[in-house]
């Protein structure tokens, strides 16, 4: 039979969605040592042609209570049913990165969602004995004003921005977008960094005048309890437009064990579809899709995660594509603090290939 553990928070409407901070982009601090490692037993494994799918492994599968988890909403109702996914899944949700960190590093978790910078410190870790799958989420933060004065990044000059997490992912994107416009983020513009979401929600209340960095689904319960703000700014959009479109904004991951891997690779090959359908579904249909999302204990209203879905920017990513995208995000954190990231680029092996 099939197992579905999920841990379900109670949720209000601005509680933090967590991941790494991942509502607030995920950022990674503090990353526990790891001395576990992961080793490659000889196995007989099942092939891609095999269809039906002769491998009936259990996949471990981790992700946090934030955009990376709500993509994989529909896959966790068909594991609950029995029914819709090709694979078979074990799965939890959870709250922070320190509960995924020694899952993977000690083999009792095979796949897992996880921010982009967590996934290159494991690689770093575990001397190189995690993949990147596929993108699961590009970005989510957007800057909201109380007027209508913004219209390009260019406009945040001057400008005092209320932003969530310092020393981390949300940081570094906003640094690299200022500078790629012109603005120097030190004299420019009046940066203020506060510990999460909410502390930014609060502050941009009591002070209209300064402009407000939040991801999803924070924007959307900000929105609909301030009705004078909107959303100015698609902070992936402004990345696209000084990276490349060919560089996507990815803050998300799947990642899995290489052993795992390569004991079965149809199961990845199973999950990788199982994941696109899920993704499609939740984008596709939103009222199906945020009832979904409520059901795994994501958001606790669908009015709520119907607005957010949107702005979550849920994708499915692979090959070429995730690779580059990927690997520029990468870039842009480890030149701005190097230990975000391992300390290192990964090198090729780090993501995976048919």
């Amino acid at each position: 039979m099939k197992k579905l553990l999920v841990l379900t928070l109670a949720l209000s409407l601005l509680l933090p969605l967590c991941a790494c901070n991942f509502p607030e982009t995920e950022p990674v601090t503090g990353v526990p040592p790891l001395n576990a490692t992961v080793t490659v037993e000889d196995t007989e494994t099942a092939t891609d042609d095999e269809v039906p799918l002769t491998d009936d492994t259990t996949v471990r599968l981790m992700a946090m209570t934030g955009p990376t988890g709500m993509g994989l909403a529909s896959l966790l109702h068909n594991d609950k049913e029995g029914e819709g996914n090709l694979a078979d899944y074990e799965a939890e949700l959870v709250t922070a990165p320190d509960q995924v960190v020694p899952a993977i590093a000690n083999g009792t978790c095979d796949i897992a969602a996880v921010p982009i910078n967590l996934a290159s410190t494991l690689y770093a870790k575990t001397k190189g004995q995690v993949q990147v799958l596929c993108a699961n989420t590009l970005g989510v933060l957007h800057i909201v004003e109380n007027g209508d004065t913004i219209k390009s990044a260019k406009d945040l000059k001057g400008k005092t921005i209320y932003a969530p997490n310092p020393g981390s992912t949300p940081e570094y994107i906003l640094r690299f977008v200022l500078k790629e416009n012109g603005i120097d983020p030190d004299n420019d513009v009046t940066l203020q960094f506060f510990g999460s979401g909410d502390e930014v929600a609060s502050q941009l209340a009591a002070n209209p005048e300064a402009v407000g960095m939040l991801p999803e689904p924070k924007v959307s319960a900000f929105l609909s309890a301030n009705a004078t703000y909107r959303a100015a700014l698609d902070m992936t959009e402004e990345w696209n437009q000084v990276a490349g479109k060919e560089n996507n904004l990815i803050q998300g991951v799947f990642i899995a064990r290489k052993a795992f891997i390569q004991e079965h690779p149809a199961v990845v090959e199973a999950f990788l579809k199982d994941y696109d359908a899920s993704q499609a579904l939740v984008n596709g249909d939103l009222e199906k899709g945020a009832q979904l999302v409520v059901e795994a204990g994501i958001i606790p209203k669908a009015p709520l995660a119907k607005k957010a879905i949107p702005g979550c920017n849920i994708t499915f990513l692979e090959g070429a594509e995730m690779k580059k995208g990927v690997a520029k995000c990468l870039d842009v954190l480890f030149e701005a603090a190097p230990q975000s990231v391992g300390n290192a680029i990964p090198g090729d092996d780090f993501y995976f290939t048919k």
